[in-house]
């Protein structure tokens, strides 16, 4: 199916916001969430679930002289993306999205993508540019400013098409069984090291069948 600006989506087709970040750290993090519906808890979704609450309810208003919504639903028709902001601030007429999160900032741009997906749809709602949002650390109770680059955009792009794909196909990336696994809820119904030991014990043996096949003869 197309990406133009007038593609009617099927519900199934569209990609939740969320999902650029978890694709982002972990494509079977993903999948186990979006396709097999799986999501455990432990403390620190616990604690990103505690501090959204604060921010889930719809609300709008103005804040020292701020438009700003809460909650606000979003979309953008011309990728099938679909999701909610947390904050959504009106600076004059350009939205200035604010994602909350609950501890340190990444070393990697996980959080940033997700909030560079909710400016692409805040574009296409108000017809005007978002060059710039924030993440709200929790942790440091400070703001960290995000320039949406081309890079960046391209790269939400690039993981709309890699998720979409993903999602038709039903697949289950393979486990990584690395540092991420250690503080990711989903481990009970990921199982990384046994799957991945499944994996080594499949490769030596084919390796082995291999390497006793060339000796026959």
């Amino acid at each position: 199916m197309g990406a133009s600006a007038s593609t009617e989506w099927d519900e199934s087709d569209l990609i939740m916001l969320s999902a650029l970040e978890h694709y982002s750290y972990c494509p079977r993090q993903c999948a186990l969430i979006h396709i097999e519906q799986s999501f455990d808890e432990n403390l620190f979704t616990l604690r990103g679930r505690a501090l959204h609450q604060q921010v889930d309810e719809p609300e709008g208003g103005v804040e020292k002289g701020v438009r700003v919504e809460r909650a606000l639903p979003l979309w953008c028709n011309r990728l099938g993306l679909t999701g909610k902001a947390d904050v959504v601030e009106f600076h004059g007429d350009t939205p200035y999205p604010v994602e909350y999160k609950h501890g340190p900032r990444r070393e990697k741009e996980h959080d940033d993508l997700q909030l560079c997906g909710q400016a692409l749809c805040l574009e296409e709602m108000t017809g005007q540019a978002v060059p710039k949002g924030a993440i709200f650390h929790h942790s440091s109770r400070r703001r960290r400013e995000v320039e949406f680059t081309a890079a960046l955009r391209q790269k939400v792009e690039q993981f709309v098409t890699e998720i979409r794909a993903m999602l038709t196909s039903r697949t289950l990336p393979p486990a990584v069984n690395d540092a991420r696994c250690k503080n990711c809820s989903l481990q009970d119904s990921c199982l990384p090291s046994v799957v991945s030991e499944q994996a080594r014990l499949k490769k030596m043996g084919r390796e082995l069948f291999v390497a006793t096949d060339g000796l026959i003869g």
